[in-house]
C-alpha cells in the first residue's frame, strides 16, 4: 500500500508516521473551520439580499453550531467503527457539497438545510474530536503539543480565511468566498484518501514516543480487544460520567468557552464593527489578527499543558478572556482599541483545548478520552448555538451587541474559578517495567 511505502521512506530518514497523519488531520480541521467560520462573513450580505433579520440568519447558524458538537460523541463511534478516513471523507463530502449549493438558495429553510443540518452535520465528525482521537492513538510523547497545533488549525481556519473571504464578497458578491473551501475540500478528500490510516500498527509502528520492550524482558500480555461500540455507547458513557465532578466542571466551563468565542465573536464581530461603521473587510482583519494571535497561543497552551498544572492554565484562560470581552465595547473600534483585544483576546481564543483535553484524559484514560471529549465538545458547542442566536436576539431587540458582550464576559470570569474545584490529576503509578528497571 502507498502508505506504507511512505511510512518506510520516512521511517529511514527518523520522521514517524504519525506527523503525516497529524498534518492531513491539521489541513481537514483547518479547511473545516473556514468553512464554518464562513457564514459569519454573510450576515449583513444575506441579509440585503433576501431580506432576512440578523435573528432569522442567527438561528440557522445557531443550530448548525448545535450539530456540530452533538455529533462529537457520534463522530467518535464512527472514528471507531468505519475509520479515519471514511469519516473524513464523507465529512469534506458533506461540507463541500453544502456550501456548493448554497449559491443556489433563495429560501430560508434552504439555508437551514444546507448551512445547518449538512455542513453542521460535516463539520461535526471533523471537529476537535478528531484531534483528540489522532493524538491519543498516534503519540504518547508530544500529545499536547500535537493537541495544541490541531486545535490551533480550527481556530486560525475560522479566522484567518475571513479577509479575502470579506474581499471577495464585497467585489464579486458572497457567493464567490464560497469557491475556495469548496475547492480545499476536494483536494484534501483525495489527500486523506490516499495516505489517512486509523492506527500506528496499519503501518507496522508503535505511536510516537512509545518504546519498544528491552531485550530479554519478557512480551507484554496482549492488548484487551477494542470495545464495541454502536449509538447506543455514547449515551451509556453519559450515563456513566454524568455524576464525575471533573466531568461537570469541564462541561459546564466549555459551555461557557463556546459561548464566549465562535457562538460570539466568530459568529457577529464582523456585524458588531459594522455597527460603529468600521468596513467588513478591516473587521475580517481584526479576526485574522486573533487568529494569528490565536495560532501562536494555541500551540503554546499545548506546550504548557505538558508541563504545568492544566487548572490554573484554564483559571488564566478564561480570566483573561472575560476581561477583553468587557473591554471590547470599550475599544472605540480604533484599530489601536482593537488591536489590543485581538492581542489578549485571540492569545486564548481556544487555548482551553489543550488543558481540557489533558485533564479528560488524565480522569478517564485513553480508552474514553474520545468519547467523554466528544460530550464536553457539545457542551462547548451548546454554548456558542446559546450565543448565536442569543447575541442575534440582542442585537434585533436592543439594536447593539453590548449586554451580550458584557454577559459573555461574566461568565467566564465565573469560568475562571469554577475549574479551580477540578481534583488535581494523580500522578501516573510506576510501570512494571520501569519498577524492574530501576531494581
Amino acid at each position: 500500500m502507498f502508505a506504507n511505502s511512505v511510512s518506510a521512506w520516512l521511517q529511514r530518514r527518523g520522521i514517524h508516521y504519525g506527523w503525516v497523519v497529524a498534518a492531513i488531520t491539521f489541513l481537514t480541521m483547518l479547511t473545516m473551520s473556514a468553512a464554518l467560520g464562513l457564514p459569519g462573513a454573510m450576515l449583513q450580505p444575506l441579509g440585503k439580499e433576501f431580506g432576512w433579520s440578523t435573528e432569522q440568519i442567527s438561528s440557522a447558524l445557531a443550530l448548525r453550531f448545535a450539530l456540530f458538537g452533538l455529533m462529537g460523541p457520534f463522530a467518535a463511534v464512527l472514528m471507531e467503527r468505519w475509520g479515519l478516513r471514511a469519516v473524513i471523507c464523507t465529512g469534506l463530502a458533506l461540507v463541500g457539497l453544502g456550501m456548493a449549493l448554497v449559491t443556489m438558495a433563495s429560501q430560508l429553510w434552504q439555508l437551514f438545510l444546507l448551512w445547518s443540518l449538512m455542513l453542521g452535520l460535516g463539520t461535526g465528525l471533523t471537529a476537535l474530536v478528531l484531534g483528540a482521537v489522532v493524538a491519543n492513538r498516534w503519540f504518547v510523547a508530544r500529545r499536547g503539543l500535537v493537541v495544541g497545533m490541531l486545535t490551533a488549525s480550527a481556530a486560525t481556519g475560522q479566522l484567518a480565511f475571513l479577509p479575502l473571504a470579506a474581499w471577495m464578497i464585497e467585489h464579486w458578491g458572497w457567493r464567490s468566498a464560497i469557491v475556495p473551501v469548496v475547492i480545499g475540500t476536494v483536494l484534501i478528500a483525495l489527500l486523506a484518501f490516499t495516505l489517512m490510516r486509523d492506527r500506528p500498527s496499519d503501518v507496522g509502528l508503535l505511536p510516537f514516543g512509545e518504546k519498544p520492550p528491552a531485550p530479554g524482558t519478557p512480551p507484554a500480555a496482549p492488548a484487551a480487544p477494542a470495545v464495541a461500540m454502536n449509538f447506543a455507547t455514547p449515551f451509556r458513557v453519559l450515563k456513566e460520567v454524568s455524576t464525575n465532578r471533573t466531568f461537570l466542571i469541564l462541561a459546564g466551563t466549555f459551555f461557557i468557552c463556546g459561548l464566549s468565542t465562535n457562538g460570539l465573536v466568530q459568529t457577529h464581530f464582523i456585524s458588531l464593527c459594522g455597527d460603529f461603521g468600521m468596513a467588513a473587510v478591516p473587521a475580517a482583519s481584526v479576526l485574522a489578527m486573533m487568529g494569528a494571535f490565536d495560532f501562536v497561543g494555541t500551540i503554546l497552551s499545548g506546550w504548557l499543558s505538558d508541563r504545568y498544572d492544566n487548572r490554573k492554565l484554564l483559571f488564566w484562560y478564561y480570566g483573561l478572556r472575560g476581561l477583553s470581552l468587557f473591554w471590547l465595547p470599550h475599544s472605540e473600534f480604533t484599530i489601536y482599541g482593537l488591536g489590543l483585544f485581538a492581542m489578549f483576546y485571540g492569545l486564548d481564543w481556544i487555548a482551553t483545548v489543550p488543558p481540557t483535553v489533558k485533564l479528560a484524559g488524565a480522569e478517564f484514560g485513553p480508552a474514553k478520552v474520545g468519547m467523554v471529549f466528544g460530550w464536553v465538545f457539545a457542551a462547548h458547542q451548546l454554548g456558542a448555538a446559546t450565543a448565536a442566536y442569543g447575541a442575534g436576539f440582542v442585537r434585533t431587540l436592543l439594536l447593539t451587541y453590548t449586554p451580550a458582550l458584557y454577559a459573555a464576559g461574566a461568565a467566564c470570569l465565573v469560568a475562571a474559578v469554577v475549574v479551580l474545584a477540578i481534583r488535581r490529576p494523580a500522578k501516573a503509578a510506576p510501570t512494571i517495567a520501569a519498577a524492574a528497571a530501576r531494581a
